[in-house]
């Protein structure tokens, strides 16, 4: 519910100014000369009416507009000669909601209706006094007074309005500016050290191949990981950026994965079973994370011999296990380091489940599902 200044919810305060003016105008109606008519009763209820529907200024303007209107003609024709002050709280209303082009016909209608309403069903008064009698109703200065405080208060509020989106604006900017100040440093700094082993690994695998040495695997494996610790470094800084050039790794890239890890010497194999479909992008890049944190984790902590990497299209998800039979035993805990965290994170935000825990028969196992509907 909106709340005014005070902290009062706006409802409160469209009832609490409708109540005030309706009885205002009864007690204007009561005080002033009174048709000897049984058309009294239905002058004041139009006073009330007209009143009372200010309460539904806010949420519609332009139909408030119209029902004080009739009622302030009607209530001019019976003989109640009361001042249109519900009609120039609908004006302010209709001119706040930006409604200013139907608030000026609607004016220009009253000022036409009134004494025209007043001398067709008052035959006895002279023109003069109609128009008398619906000038001092609806005077046309109180009408702009109206209207120009409406105007005002919108452009209070449409400045109001700018400003704050100009400061949530700012804000973004610079926290976008951080972030992208932090990525450098941190680029600058891995890439630094990345280098250094990549170019001694280079340099490690050329003096072999010179001498006519057979090059160990792990040494080539550490100059590829070190090429691709740096792509992946310069990758992040240009997404980090919203450059776009440099789409994100995915399931089409899972295969290198596999190759890598062979590469290593571990005896890794790949297996996709279901019908092979493109799912939203979130669960592409998280899939290729979880198999990329997996392997690197048999490589580091499991001293395995053989690992799989299985990946199955279900229809309403995706799963995802990697198996390894590393030193892990059931009934021990699993090291809950950054990738697991990082891991599970991931999978949470998806609305997926995640399972790493050691195996029966030994090692390792790390199974995620991924749905493919609700992610986006």
């Amino acid at each position: 519910m909106s709340r005014g200044r005070f902290g009062v919810p706006a409802g409160v305060t469209d009832a609490a100014i409708a109540a005030g003016v309706a009885a205002t105008l009864l007690v204007a109606g009561l005080s002033g000369e009174r048709p000897a008519t049984d058309a009294g009763l239905l002058g004041y209820a139009l006073l009330v009416a007209g009143g009372l529907a200010l309460v539904a200024r806010r949420r519609a303007p332009v139909a408030v507009l119209v029902v004080t209107g009739l009622c302030a003609v009607g209530h001019q024709a019976l003989g109640f000669d009361v001042p249109a002050v519900a009609f120039l709280f609908a004006v302010y209303a209709a001119v706040r909601a930006d409604h200013r082009a139907v608030t000026v016909a609607a004016a220009v209608t009253m000022l036409v209706a009134l004494p025209l309403a007043v001398f067709a069903l008052s035959p006895d008064l002279s023109v003069g006094q109609a128009l008398a009698r619906s000038r001092g109703a609806l005077e046309i200065a109180w009408l702009v007074a109206a209207g120009a405080a409406g105007e005002a208060l919108r452009q209070a509020e449409r400045r109001a309005e700018e400003a704050e989106r100009t400061r949530e604006e700012t804000a973004r900017r610079r926290a976008d500016e951080e972030r992208l100040h932090l990525a450098r440093e941190l680029h600058d700094s891995l890439t630094h050290q990345i280098s250094v082993i990549k170019v001694q690994a280079g340099v490690a695998v050329h003096l072999a191949r010179k001498r006519g040495e057979q090059v160990p695997e792990a040494l080539l494996a550490i100059e590829q990981a070190g090429r691709e610790a740096s792509r992946e470094l310069r990758a992040t800084l240009q997404a980090l950026r919203d450059d776009g050039s440099t789409p994100p790794r995915g399931l089409d890239d899972v295969p290198e994965l596999v190759a890598r890890a062979r590469a290593t010497g571990l005896d890794a194999t790949l297996t996709i079973a279901g019908g092979r479909r493109d799912v939203p992008a979130a669960v592409d890049r998280t899939a290729y994370r979880i198999v990329q944190e997996s392997l690197t984790n048999v490589a580091r902590h499991a001293a395995a011999m053989t690992a799989s990497v299985r990946i199955d299209y279900r229809p309403d998800a995706l799963a995802i296990r990697v198996d390894d039979d590393g030193a892990a035993v059931p009934g021990g805990a699993a090291i809950a380091g950054v990738g697991l965290l990082g891991m599970r994170e991931r999978v949470t935000a998806l609305g997926g489940r995640l399972r790493a825990e050691p195996r029966g028969g030994g090692g390792f196992t790390v199974e995620a599902e991924l749905p493919v509907e609700q992610a986006s």
